[in-house]
């Protein structure tokens, strides 16, 4: 039987082993991947709860404006039950969300404004403030505010706990979700040990929010706070959809480490994951020796990882944050101790181009024209050209010039460059810092992934 339309398919997300990602563990952990939802997240469970409610009880009326504070994947759950409720939707997001969040959210027809990150939630300028502002003015409209509307922990107690329960036929042994608003993990969390008061609960946070000192100790601590990169977890105040009775343990977790987990996820699973499953999975890890070997854990994969292809997924990104040690043509270079570029002027001969190779052992070399690169010769292509016309050798270097070897950013990781290396094309060119070319080829190649 077909859907009648796409908020039907909301729910019901698979559940899955891991395998390699799960080494190291001494039990089995079975991934609850959300981003099978039609927003590719958890947060489409909640967000058409917390309208249907508010269309019951009056909150929101035909034709009205949903507006909300979103670091994303809420905003979207919500755009997408606007479209076919016929609602408006003015998100407010913050500016350490990725871009792909934002252009979704405005490709589903949402308003989007981008606020700062590292001021206070009472500050003005926060997205939270800055929502709560735009509800009191714009007419017809309904504040959603996830993080205080219970409606969002009620949608995982209805339906995400249920599913838990029934896909692991009551094995489940620990709930692990990396918490944000406090929905899920307190939902699923209550619904579940409400069938077995034995099931271990685990929140993970991360570093940077006081969500996990505030469960140790009760206080909430202004000291804890500081900027995180990681998205959608943790945070600056307690949000009311905490209901810290049905926890067991919080986690915190780095950005780094959460990272590369998700990458790991990816790579080695073949799910294809965003930051926070990184941090739930990695908090597992931390956690091991809390687990035993009949110990059955169900992680939840929030969302899909790509919302984060500018992000975790971009070697580049990864880098300038020291998550990632990748080794470029920079570290090529450094290794050969910055050894000048050989190169030769196309008003040269070709029998002196020649001579260059045999005394450099070197097949490639650059053409230039006064300081200006124009071409390249290759000893293979030499040898063809001067065994087809030994004459050829009394000529000049412009007039048996090869296309010019492709120029790459001399942070470009090693592994993206043998593609631009190939049988036709036998070196490649990168400009240091101080503006000097160098060469890179098969051989340097081979030998850095060597070493």
């Amino acid at each position: 039987m077909w859907k009648q339309n796409i908020l039907e398919t909301i729910g019901n997300t698979p559940l899955i082993e891991l395998h390699k990602t799960a080494k190291g563990l001494p039990c089995k952990v079975l991934a609850k991947v959300e981003y099978f939802n039609p927003g590719n997240s958890v947060k489409d469970r909640m967000a058409v709860k917390m309208i249907e409610i508010a269309e019951q009880d009056g909150r929101l009326k035909p034709g009205g404006t949903i507006i909300e504070g979103t670091s994303g994947n809420t905003g979207m759950g919500l755009a997408i039950a606007a479209i076919l409720k016929g609602y408006k939707c003015i998100f407010t997001t913050t500016d350490k969300q990725s871009k792909e969040k934002v252009d979704i959210l405005k490709a589903l027809g949402a308003e989007v404004i981008v606020c700062p990150t590292n001021v206070e939630p009472a500050d003005p300028q926060s997205y939270y403030s800055v929502s709560k502002r735009l509800a009191a003015e714009a007419p017809n409209s309904f504040y959603v505010n996830q993080y205080d509307n219970l409606a969002n922990r009620l949608a995982h107690y209805e339906q995400t706990g249920p599913e838990i329960w029934e896909q692991t036929e009551g094995k489940i042994t620990h709930l692990v979700v990396a918490s944000g608003t406090g929905g899920t993990v307190s939902g699923a969390g209550k619904y579940l040990k409400e069938k077995n008061p034995n099931i271990q609960v685990w929140a993970i946070d991360s570093y940077g929010s006081l969500l996990t000192k505030y469960f140790r100790t009760g206080k909430i601590d202004a000291n804890e706070v500081y900027p995180y990169i990681t998205e959608g977890i943790g945070e600056d105040f307690v949000p009311q959809n905490y209901d810290m009775q049905y926890i067991d343990y919080f986690e915190q977790v780095t950005d780094k480490g959460a990272a590369l987990m998700a990458r790991r996820i990816t790579k080695e699973e073949g799910i294809f994951v965003g930051y926070s499953a990184g941090s739930a999975l990695q908090g597992i890890h931390q956690l091991k020796d809390k687990l035993k070997k009949d110990d059955l854990v169900v992680v939840i994969f929030h969302d899909h990882g790509s919302r984060y292809v500018g992000k975790i997924y971009n070697d580049q990104w990864m880098m300038e944050r020291g998550f990632l040690q990748v080794k470029t043509l920079k570290d090529i270079i450094a290794s050969r101790e910055n050894k000048k570029l050989i190169s030769i002027q196309q008003d040269a001969t070709v029998a002196e181009a020649a001579e260059i190779m045999k005394k450099y052992d070197i097949e490639n070399i650059p053409v230039k024209n006064k300081e200006e690169i124009v071409g390249s010769i290759s000893e293979t292509g030499l040898f063809q050209k001067i065994f087809s016309n030994p004459e050829i050798k009394n000529d000049t270097v412009k007039n048996v010039i090869e296309k010019p070897y492709p120029v790459a950013a001399i942070d470009t990781a090693v592994e993206k460059i043998s593609s631009l290396i190939t049988k036709e094309n036998g070196a490649i060119l990168s400009k240091d810092e101080a503006g000097n070319y160098h060469i890179i080829t098969k051989y340097d190649l081979i030998q850095s992934l060597a070493k």
